[in-house]
């Protein structure tokens, strides 16, 4: 049987990359049948590195059979992972997220977690001093560039920005061009509908019985997106009801300048602000400074 390797729904880079390059150590290396598979649509940044290292797109897929061998990668969480996840034959996790359970396997399985910034980082430690093709190389830098928006993420550490480097040694890749590039393909959401953008980079959290979907929109031009703004929050309550949660959460993340601006369409949002980032909120948005990581500064921040 032929092993699937995902990452979570609505897939960045790191879950469009990390999937790729373990289905390739399989494959190559191990000598075990695997497919590398996606559970929605990369958004413009992961499509961005497809294109750079001419990979093809892996295909997509709505859930797993029952028995299904398969591998999962850049998440833990049974929310961000297809329907029938217990009845696969889930066979190891890759990841670099808090443990949060619910996952049940059909046998011992090996488990990775490691407190780095990306999914990537883990997987060149585990694959060791390889022969690797470039566009592994290359998938494998633009994922831990974009995990750490350019070593910018407060998730960053030493590690990752030593395998980065050497990556981009290997593939004589200057990192600021490379990160300019990548940076300005997720920039470039034009033509996304807002709810495809309130559910690009999100994922859901439950909050004291309140349930969120945890949007953050990364970007050097924070402007395109602000000024949808309106449209943007008058979305937000149908996304919401479709998807089953109470409220979305909109942080737009300014990458250069380092700072986060949340939408605020309604008192919930406000009170969250306050009680989350002691921010004072005057009007239907709010900039908390420094706020780069929903992993490390937004999802444990959270309070209703």
């Amino acid at each position: 049987m032929t092993t699937l390797v995902f990452g979570h729904k609505s897939p960045d880079t790191d879950s469009t990359g990390s999937p790729i390059i373990w289905a390739w150590y399989l494959n190559e290396v191990l000598g075990n049948k695997a497919e590398a598979v996606l559970l929605g649509e990369p958004n413009t940044e992961a499509a961005w590195m497809l294109q750079r290292w001419d990979l093809p797109k892996p295909r997509i897929i709505a859930d797993v059979e029952d028995d299904q061998a398969c591998v999962i990668v850049d998440t833990n969480n049974p929310a961000e992972l297809p329907a029938n996840i217990n009845g696969a034959d889930v066979q190891a996790i890759i990841d670099h997220h808090k443990l949060v359970g619910g996952l049940e396997t059909k046998g011992p399985i090996d488990i990775t977690i490691r407190p780095v910034a990306c999914t990537a980082t883990i997987m060149h430690d585990l694959m060791g001093d390889l022969d690797m093709p470039e566009a592994i190389k290359g998938a494998m830098l633009t994922c831990i560039l974009s995990d750490t928006l350019e070593y910018r993420s407060p998730t960053t550490t030493e590690h990752d920005k030593a395998v980065a480097e050497k990556l981009a040694a290997d593939l004589g890749v200057n990192v600021g061009e490379y990160a300019a590039e990548m940076f300005a393909a997720k920039s470039d959401v034009s033509s996304f509908s807002d709810a495809e953008l309130l559910r690009m980079d999100s994922k859901e959290y439950e909050v004291d019985g309140t349930k969120f979907r945890v949007s953050v929109l990364e970007t050097t031009a924070p402007a395109i997106v602000l000024d949808r703004k309106a449209s943007l929050m008058d979305s937000m309550t149908s996304v919401a009801t479709e998807d089953g949660v109470d409220q979305v959460l909109l942080f737009v993340v300014d990458i250069l300048n380092e700072e986060a601006t949340l939408l605020v369409p309604n008192d919930l949002v406000k009170t969250v602000a306050a009680k989350s980032f002691d921010a004072s909120v005057d009007g239907d948005s709010v900039v908390l400074p420094g706020v780069m990581s929903r992993k490390k500064q937004i999802i444990p921040n959270l309070k209703v």
